[in-house]
């Protein structure tokens, strides 16, 4: 449900294409029945963990005895590199995601959903404030709503731009106007949260999935999906293939397909090597995963992780030293500097990478890489910044160890000048 021209769908023209109808319906559920059909739907979160959105749910406190004030946050800080969906349904349909908020905040009960978005993205910031003047108006936020008796507030906040943001707990922590530093869990934003009150923090294409599976049904929802969990996923391809650009395809759609059918397959010239599938923070796939389903756990059993499903191609022309080089060095940029492995070792890691690059790398250099990956590897940090800079680290000395090589013995980057 997008215009052909790039405008922003009006409210008028969502509600045409029947736009709020998954509202009118889900207010005939009580909010556990919304919880366990968005479970029944088998809706994995779509920002990165791929952890399914109904159980993340249920963990809110409900009832009586639960906090009158909770938090639904939209997570709209999109940084990754080489990650660019969540700007497409923002620009191109912000009422779809209002639709989304409306609902998830009923499930949980939540009196007011604060939509925290990337300084970058104005031109969201100017739609989604006008959107939300129109679904205001209309009566679909405020105060009993379809006279449901559920009233809820929405709000944007524009990030004052660090990747850090991104993390679920820096981002609480920036909302209450402090760095943004990460949290010890437990206990969890969904039973302490933004201000101490249960929270709930999901990504913009999960909460644009919401209104479709109260239209037309979790089954429907299962159906779309090629592969393990329901519904589709936007794709993105950037690199050196012909079509680069974002995808809506069934959950599960083969990695080959994405690259060579819609992503139009590699320019002229240039030959597919290995691509990073989710992002900046994700393990290397190479030829010989070509045919992997691209969900989530398809993905991580060929050792990487879908993340937020935007393919970064490595072609056979492109350094992958220099590739991963300049990966590291936003990383250690964006570290937080809260906990000492990732504050003192990815600096450390791009200083490395930058003398192989230059030629002035060593043999043993190598060997202090590869201790990296794993000193700043998984459970050996304070949150998952510095595993997630590792990842395509560690699986480009995997496949691109010879490359690394070159560049030492050869004292230069093998693929200047090619």
């Amino acid at each position: 449900m997008m215009r052909t021209d790039g405008a922003p769908l009006s409210i008028q023209e969502y509600e045409q294409q029947g736009g709020y109808q998954g509202l009118r319906k889900a207010f005939q559920f009580n909010p556990e029945e919304i919880t366990q059909m968005v479970k029944d739907a088998e809706l994995q979160g779509r920002g990165g963990a791929g952890f399914s959105t109904g159980t993340k749910w249920s963990f809110v406190p409900m009832g009586k005895s639960a906090p009158e004030t909770k938090y639904l946050i939209v997570n709209g800080d999109e940084m990754e590199p080489g990650t660019f969906k969540d700007r497409l349904l923002l620009e191109g349909n912000p009422h779809q995601m209002l639709e989304g908020i409306i609902i998830s905040a009923y499930a949980i009960q939540a009196s007011e959903a604060v939509i925290f978005l990337r300084w970058a993205y104005k031109m969201s910031a100017n739609r989604l404030a006008r959107a939300i003047s129109e679904a205001e108006q209309a009566g679909y936020i405020g105060k009993n709503i379809l006279n449901s008796g559920f009233n809820i507030k929405v709000s944007i906040h524009t990030s004052v731009g660090r990747y850090m943001c991104g993390e679920e707990t820096g981002l609480l922590s920036a909302l209450e106007g402090k760095r943004s530093l990460p949290r010890a869990k437990p206990p969890f934003p969904q039973i302490s949260g933004l201000f101490g009150k249960p929270s709930i923090v999901n990504n913009v294409e999960t909460l644009c999935c919401v209104p479709h599976i109260m239209d037309k049904g979790p089954n429907w929802f299962k159906g779309l999906s090629n592969g393990d969990g329901g519904g589709t996923k936007l794709y993105g391809a950037s690199g050196n293939v012909r079509n680069p650009g974002i995808y809506e395809l069934p959950l599960g759609t083969p990695l080959n397909e994405l690259i060579e059918v819609h992503a139009g397959g590699m320019i002229d010239g240039y030959q597919f090597r290995a691509a990073l599938p989710g992002g900046a923070s994700t393990d290397f796939l190479t030829t010989e995963h070509l045919e992997v389903k691209m969900d989530f756990k398809s993905v991580s059993a060929c050792g990487s992780r879908l993340g937020t499903g935007t393919i970064i191609v490595l072609d056979d022309r492109t350094c992958p030293v220099g590739f991963v080089h300049n990966l590291e060095h936003f990383f250690a940029q964006e570290s937080c500097g809260w906990c000492t492995p990732c504050r003192e070792g990815l600096p450390w890691v791009e200083k490395i990478l930058k003398s192989i690059e230059d030629g002035e790398g060593q043999q043993e250099d190598l060997g202090v890489l590869q201790e990296h990956t794993v000193g700043l590897g998984p459970g050996m940090t304070f949150c998952a910044l510095a595993p997630g800079a590792m990842a395509p680290l560690k699986s480009a000395l995997k496949y691109f160890k010879t490359d690394f090589e070159a560049h030492i013995q050869q004292k230069r980057c093998t693929y200047k000048n090619n």
